[in-house]
């Protein structure tokens, strides 16, 4: 006898779904799964049989095929156990084989029956509901995660034979209902803040610019400078998440397991501070079985590269196409899988091996062909996918005693937002541009025009510094941020001049 049972998989963060289909044969007792599945996929037909026994069901003795489709798929992880349990039961005819049509169904089995949770729940529900199927059974770990997505019945399930009594009609199922934009009100009170750093109101300045604008920055100081204190508090100055972004964002880190049991939804932007010693596929993403790296960790929020000159040189520069086209494309043999990465870089580093090149107190002990070499560890065409270019300078002892707390992160936040409300205002035509660090050339001629004087200006900035075509139109993005900021419609030369500064090369810095 056939029955045919409907599950999810998740390919990448994207979710597909997976035909079960399920054959009970004449013949000696076996148990055989087909359908490019892994050793873990495999490995389901000792737990399913251990769970079906101890449920109390009797496990038919007869030659059983599982077929999991499509078979071009690759196959991987305990989520088909649940499903091939069902299987089995609805071809042994102690399940009505009516009542799994329109249901997905997804979980791993322990061997007393119990259903344990599996990671990319999500996404499952997500591809789900777009093939118009009405229930959808996960582990009760999972159903506030997947009752994120609405018009589709999430079902908890802890044991299977809870899950054949709700199929057999034998006990009512209850649904699970949230409302995800009650998760969605994020608490900022927790988050460093920027009052917390004295002085350096000009590198304060242009973190705002970063942030409006979602543009990437390079801080270029010395040890002590405050860069690692100012990187981590600009999260707390970052527009709140809205739905589409948060679901986007909680996609990525429910694939990777990472998603906490009690929060269904990831409200806050994400912060990531990988070590230098990560290797390339730890940062961009990949392995045996592809899975998010860093950069997709950190979609939607920043990444930070804490001394950006210690990370391998084959690591930085696979921050290339992330850094220009928002996404990552694993290619394997069989297939490519497009990872999101569309976050905001923020880089930190030092002048020079030993810290202290251009101090005004203590003495680099680094000749200048140590620090042209270290220098030269960040390859050109990665600085120049950098927006913005700041020095961080060296702030006095006494001076952070007597100076006066600056502006803190609530007030900062305030600008950054009202900002990005003009920008979302802008580009509500262009579903997938959102800020002016997304422009393209097209848009960057349409909403960044200037006046002569204003272009004499940053021709003669690009001649000066020797900066390449692609720094202009970044210059033009960040002069139309700090328009933004100050609530300006057209660019005028006083943007155009604070822009140029934060694209001062970093040699020009030293």
């Amino acid at each position: 006898m056939l029955a045919r049972v409907l599950s999810a998989s998740v390919v990448g963060v994207e979710g597909a779904i997976i035909r079960v289909e399920v054959d009970l044969a004449r013949g000696l007792p076996a148990f055989a799964t087909v359908g490019l599945a892994d050793s873990a996929v495999r490995e389901s037909k000792d737990r399913v049989k251990s769970a079906i026994k101890n449920s109390c069901y009797e496990f038919p003795a007869r030659r059983i095929t599982v077929n999991l489709a499509p078979a071009s798929v690759k196959k991987e992880g305990t989520g088909y156990d649940l499903p091939i349990a069902l299987g089995i039961l609805a071809a042994a005819g102690q399940l009505p084989p009516d009542e799994l049509a329109g249901c997905c169904v997804v979980g791993e089995l322990s061997l007393d029956g119990t259903v344990r949770p599996v990671p990319g729940v999500l996404s499952m529900a997500l591809a789900a509901r777009e093939a118009g199927l009405k229930r959808f059974m996960v582990p009760m770990s999972c159903a506030r995660e997947a009752a994120v997505v609405g018009d589709i019945a999430i079902i908890p399930i802890k044991r299977l034979d809870e899950a054949v009594e709700i199929l057999n009609n034998l006990k009512e199922p209850r649904a699970v209902h949230i409302d995800p934009q009650a998760y969605l009100r994020a608490d900022n009170a927790g988050q460093p803040d920027f009052a917390d750093v004295r002085g350096q109101e000009f590198v304060k300045r242009a973190l705002v610019v970063a942030a409006a604008g979602n543009h990437n920055i390079l801080l270029t100081g010395v040890p002590g400078s405050g860069k690692t204190m100012m990187a981590r508090r600009l999260p707390a100055i970052l527009p709140d998440l809205n739905l589409a972004e948060a679901i986007e964002t909680t996609r990525i880190y429910s694939t990777c397991g990472m998603l906490p049991e009690d929060e269904p939804l990831v409200v806050t932007r994400p912060f990531r501070a990988p070590h230098h010693t990560i290797s390339d596929a730890g940062l961009i993403g990949g392995g045996r079985y592809p899975r998010p790296g860093e950069v997709s960790l950190a979609h939607n929020g920043v990444l930070f590269l804490d001394e950006l000159p210690e990370f391998r040189r084959n690591v930085l520069e696979v921050l290339r196409q992330p850094l220009e086209d928002g996404e990552v494309i694993i290619s394997r043999a069989a297939t490519s899988l497009r990872f999101p990465s569309r976050f905001m870089l923020v880089a930190a580093m030092n002048p020079c091996p030993c810290g202290y090149s251009g101090d005004q107190v203590r003495e680099c002990s680094c000749s200048p062909i140590h620090i042209t070499r270290y220098q030269s560890r960040l390859s050109g065409p990665l600085l120049d996918r950098i927006d913005m270019h700041v020095e961080v300078p060296a702030v006095k002892v006494r001076e952070l005693k007597q100076a006066e707390a600056g502006a803190g992160s609530a007030d900062m936040r305030e600008s950054v937002v009202r900002a990005r409300k003009v920008q979302e205002d802008r580009f509500v035509p262009h579903d997938t541009i959102h800020n002016n660090g997304q422009m393209t050339t097209a848009l960057i001629k349409r909403f960044c025009e200037v006046d002569q004087e204003s272009e004499d200006i940053l021709y003669q900035s690009i001649e000066r510094f020797g900066l390449s075509a692609r720094a202009h139109d970044r210059i033009l993005r960040i002069a139309r941020t700090i328009a933004d900021l100050d609530g300006a419609a057209v660019i005028n030369r006083n943007h155009i001049t604070e822009a140029v500064q934060y694209r001062r090369p970093v040699s020009a810095n030293l």
